[in-house]
């Protein structure tokens, strides 16, 4: 399956806390990082997730926010991942930043190019990456 979203984590449920509507599955991915999304009840069960299914997350790179600096910041964003900027892809309005994670993944986010300015990115730099886990599209194989 080819797919337009630039980041896809392969992994396995490790926790699904079921709400009245909703519920929040916790995904293990590669190094250890966590990544959690939010779906529906109908969704969950649709897809057959339990503790321990392998299962694939998709997030679009303009889903992702990219933040340096102060740790103490606390934010309503699910996932918040640490990691360094890896590379840069400079265009006429926007960036690529790409930021590798301590376990070796790498999240890309679509940043404009005064937000990479501002930020002071550059590879190497010490970045984290937000995203909502409204912005996770769980997949399996059927």
């Amino acid at each position: 399956m080819a797919i337009s979203a630039r980041n896809v984590f392969a992994g396995t449920v490790s926790e699904v806390r079921e709400g009245a509507v909703n519920a929040e599955v916790s995904l293990s991915v590669a190094g250890g990082d966590v990544i959690v999304a939010t779906l529906t009840l109908d969704s969950l069960k649709a897809l057959g997730l339990t503790v321990g299914k392998a299962v694939t997350a998709f997030v679009k790179a303009p889903s992702v926010m990219v933040v340096t600096g102060d740790d103490s910041v606390r934010y309503s964003a699910r996932n918040h991942l640490k990691g360094l900027v890896s590379e840069l892809k400079t265009g006429a309005v926007n960036s690529e930043v790409v930021v590798k994670l301590a376990g070796g993944s790498e999240v890309k986010a679509i940043i404009t190019n005064d937000a990479v300015t501002d930020l002071g990115l550059a590879v190497g730099s010490t970045a984290s990456v937000l995203f909502k886990a409204g912005s996770v599209i769980l997949g399996v194989t059927a």
